[in-house]
């Protein structure tokens, strides 16, 4: 090597003295980690059904500071609210949740309005970084009520029909299927040999049945069943018959109706004419003037047939 290319005295007598002064990386890294307050959660998108229990994991994983400052919000659309302040639940939670030490929330029993993110807030004055936070995104899943089942009783062979099923409760929003005669039937017919030859269409999301044109071999009992991930419920089954619309009897009513329509016209028609219809009639109190006077004027008085001369015969 030539003398150009070697280090010089001063810098290896530097590069020493820094090696002695500086303590090994591992040790430089847990010593940085003792001035800071550090958290981590064992599972950041916890869910359960509604009335049962729920772990909120907020680990204090690293910290110096001997009494933390702990608090839990909770956030919605209106701003974050508290729900652990002072040693204290508050809210909605104040009688179903618990602190469990030193930063964990369990909430005993939940509802759905308990579906919301969570943040987790520890402030240690101690320590160089003095506070840190993480975020809980919480699930709280409602098994479906029994739906509400629309389905026809009776439909036209080749007329269309078309079956509903609605519920509203569930959460996550409910998935509708449909079953006929106790066997579900598929979403697209072509995939079973029984629905083959069927004409309708299924929608899962709205819970909608089409039939485009009814068949005979459509007829039966159909009922509907929601589900979602906690559980699913069904409603009653209902009848629904296909029939031939008779198009001979449709018209022989008509003209029994025409035929009887007729007769009445001329029966009314006759009775006209034979007077049977006739308004004109008599009372006792009508009085009629003679055609022809006789000379002698009568004056009717309030009693009835009692007449006096008002003159008498000139000569």
């Amino acid at each position: 090597m030539s003398v150009k290319n070697k280090p010089s005295i001063s810098w290896y007598c530097i590069m020493t003295v820094w090696r002695v002064m500086l303590p090994s990386s591992s040790c430089f890294a847990g010593y940085l980690s003792v001035l800071a307050v550090v958290l981590k959660t064992n599972n950041a998108s916890p869910w359960t059904n509604e009335f049962d229990k729920v772990e909120l994991s907020c680990v204090i994983e690293s910290i110096s500071t001997i009494n933390p400052r702990i608090e839990w919000k909770k956030i919605t659309s209106g701003g974050p609210s508290y729900v652990y302040f002072d040693k204290k639940i508050y809210g909605d939670l104040e009688n179903r949740a618990v602190i469990r030490e030193p930063a964990t929330l369990l909430i005993t029993n939940a509802t759905r309005s308990d579906t919301a993110k969570y943040r987790c807030e520890v402030t240690a004055a101690e320590d160089q970084k003095a506070f840190d936070e993480i975020l809980i995104d919480l699930v709280v899943r409602v098994k479906p009520v029994v739906p509400k089942c629309s389905v026809p009783k009776s439909v036209p062979l080749g007329k269309s029909a078309e079956l509903s099923c609605v519920e509203e409760e569930g959460f996550p929003k409910s998935r509708y299927q449909w079953f006929k005669n106790m066997e579900e039937i598929p979403d697209d017919p072509k995939t079973s040999v029984k629905f083959f030859n069927s004409s309708y269409t299924l929608s899962t999301e709205t819970g909608t049945l089409k039939f485009i044109s009814v068949r005979k071999e459509d007829a039966g009992e159909y009922y509907c069943r929601a589900k979602n991930d906690a559980g699913h419920t069904q409603c009653a089954p209902q009848k629904m018959e296909v029939y031939d619309i008779d198009i001979v009897g449709i018209i022989l009513g008509v003209l029994v109706v025409v035929v009887v329509l007729l007769c009445i016209t001329v029966g009314i028609c006759c009775a006209y004419k034979q007077g049977y219809f006739s308004s004109q009639q008599q009372t006792g109190n009508n009085y009629k003037v003679p055609a022809k006077g006789d000379g002698v004027d009568y004056v009717r008085t309030e009693d009835e047939g009692d007449f006096r001369h008002k003159s008498s015969f000139v000569i």
